[in-house]
């Protein structure tokens, strides 16, 4: 988080992995997972609970001028979202029923959070989504979804990944 509070970012998305609580890496695994991926990421401000379970993290990527702030949420509210999540996306027929059906049984999730650094501040909403490469994100986001065995979401478009 210290990169995203002194330079200046601009938050872009959201994207959740959604998955058992069970399945709830270490920091460790989680710093190993995303240090082997194939891009070059800049990890900050690790946290872990007492048992070294994963709780949050940044990852900077200077080429992609872009950030992820990524928080682990669990408990019983988080399973009521994943139902009505399920819910929702059930009428899409792009949407696999097996998945569905497991994302309603989810009480875990990885928020993942898309900041891109913005070098002019000047520079118009239009010029900034010409931009904008999401690649950093979806990395990531395959990456986890992988680990946890989740389900990753886009919650604005109802995509699963």
């Amino acid at each position: 988080m210290d990169d995203l509070e002194t330079e200046q970012f601009c938050w872009r998305d959201t994207y959740f992995v959604w998955f058992d609580a069970s399945r709830r890496p270490l920091l460790k695994q989680i710093e190993q997972t995303l240090g082997a991926l194939p891009e070059h990421y800049t990890l900050q401000s690790p946290e872990a609970d007492e048992a070294g379970g994963f709780e949050s993290i940044t990852l900077l990527s200077r080429t992609d001028h872009a950030a992820l702030e990524i928080t682990f949420l669990a408990g019983e509210d988080i399973r009521e979202q994943a139902e009505a999540l399920a819910e929702e996306l059930k009428n899409s027929t792009e949407n696999e029923t097996r998945r569905l059906a497991k994302l309603a049984n989810c009480n875990a999730r990885f928020d993942v959070m898309q900041f891109e650094r913005i070098e002019d501040v000047d520079a118009d909403e239009a010029d900034l989504d010409e931009a904008f490469d999401p690649s950093t994100l979806l990395i990531v986001l395959n990456a986890l979804v992988r680990l946890v065995e989740g389900i990753g979401v886009d919650p604005q478009s109802g995509l699963i990944v």
